[in-house]
């Protein structure tokens, strides 16, 4: 954008660095995933390992040497490293290989901008690439220098460099902007939610766990999906209606990965308060996956990163169809509250338990009782009917409305506010 580089291919090295210190080290398998789901044609895959990084270039001289023949060999266009690099490392590797370097942040952000679709996850994608290309601007300008003397050479005093960090900072001040007000449209959202009593849940989950499929059977929605990392992007809303519990907002939203970079975080902060501000998270988790217990770990570690970790969570173990004996249940706790879902969203087995367990943690307390409405209260009859309150009704002798009642506590109060009545005023003695 602001500096020359060599347009490159899309055929890459992966350098995938084993630190023994690490207890949280990187996957390779999710590194291969990653890559791939980046569109990258991997030629080949460098393992190293090392007790702590090398100041220069991460891996020692020797893996370099190693990694700079692969590079020359399958003629690669860039090499992904599995692993943040400094802006020096960054710029230490490429002057060695003469091919672009990637590391693990870069390989993300560069999935985001190719799934954002909406306006807003086109900026919040834009203000995390700038954040992170801030710290790597490189001297690709000096033909334009005037910081120096001569006939024509004397200027502003301003470098290229300079110019391209004060650029920078304008866009990034310009986006901050634009998506303060689309925070600001999101909050006003939330409040006309929370005013009309309408509960909150988000799916959250680790990418790949098959939340946007989940969504999908759970609102009859046409959200993308796919085999592949970080396939949903943009967050989709929509309503649905539960037992006992009327209209429920659902969210589905961007899935998580291992050491998520802060600038996603940052820079996706409206998005994720859809999170932070739900009545409800459902925790999708892939059961089948080998990494489950680290995948559902590296989840709450954003979650409470984030502040939605005090949220109550319903545990959603997705994909049974792939453990092949396991059948669909609802796990309950001491206390009889729904805990944990096992069902397969894409064969749509357990979609009316998840249903079942939502109903039984949402669902408002309701008031029964039998009410004599005279003939002069038909506005009210006609209230509790939109509100699918009357279960039975009859007509007693001098006309009155006899109707058993089943509505929830907070209707009741909106109601009873809104008409200027007292339901209890009508009770059968």
């Amino acid at each position: 954008m602001f500096f020359d580089r060599e347009e490159g291919g899309d055929k890459a090295i992966l350098v995938h660095v084993d630190f023994v210190a690490r207890q949280d080290a990187e996957d390779l398998d999710e590194f291969i995933a990653l890559a791939m789901s980046a569109g990258a044609d991997i030629a080949a895959v460098l393992r190293s390992q090392r007790r702590t990084p090398f100041a220069k270039t991460l891996i020692g001289s020797g893996k370099v040497e190693e990694l700079a023949a692969l590079v020359e060999e399958h003629e690669a266009d860039i090499a992904i490293f599995n692993y943040s690099l400094t802006p020096s490392q960054e710029r230490n590797l490429e002057k060695i290989l003469q091919c672009r370097v990637l590391d693990r942040t870069g390989l993300i952000l560069d999935i985001f901008s190719q799934r954002a679709r909406s306006h807003e996850g086109k900026l919040q994608v834009e203000l995390a690439q700038l954040q992170h290309l801030s710290t790597r601007l490189i001297r690709g300008w000096t033909h334009l220098e005037r910081q120096q003397g001569g006939i024509g050479l004397r200027g502003p005093g301003e470098t290229q460099l300079e110019t391209d960090r004060r650029l920078l900072r304008a866009r990034i001040k310009s986006l901050l902007a634009k998506l303060k007000k689309v925070q600001k449209q999101r909050e006003q959202g939330r409040r006309s939610r929370k005013k009309a009593a309408i509960p909150t849940v988000s799916i959250v989950g680790y990418t790949n766990a098959g939340k946007s499929t989940l969504f999908n059977q759970l609102t009859d929605a046409d959200v993308y999906v796919a085999d592949q990392l970080f396939a949903t992007l943009d967050p989709t809303i929509r309503r649905i209606e539960v037992a006992d519990t009327g209209p429920v907002v659902l969210a589905d939203t961007v899935g998580f990965v291992r050491h998520l970079p802060h600038k996603l975080i940052d820079a996706f902060k409206s998005t994720l308060e859809e999170t932070v501000m739900a009545d409800l998270l459902i925790h999708v988790v892939d059961c089948a996956s080998d990494e489950r217990d680290s995948n559902m770990r590296e989840v709450d570690a954003v979650l409470a990163e984030i502040g939605a970790d005090k949220l109550p969570q319903l545990l959603v173990y997705n994909k049974i169809d792939l453990l092949g004996d396991v059948e669909p249940r609802i796990d309950y706790d001491e206390q009889g509250k729904p805990v944990r879902v096992w069902l397969s969203a894409s064969n749509k087995q357990g979609i009316d338990l998840l249903m079942q367990a939502l109903a039984e943690l949402l669902g408002k307390q309701h008031w029964q009782a039998t009410l004599r409405l005279p003939p002069e209260q038909g506005q009210l009859r006609a209230q509790l009917f939109s509100l699918q309150a009357i279960e039975n009704e009859q007509v007693d002798e001098q006309g009155h409305f006899i109707l058993d009642l089943r509505i929830s506590i907070v209707d009741m109060n909106q109601l009873e506010k809104k008409m200027s009545v007292t339901l209890q005023d009508f009770i059968v003695t």
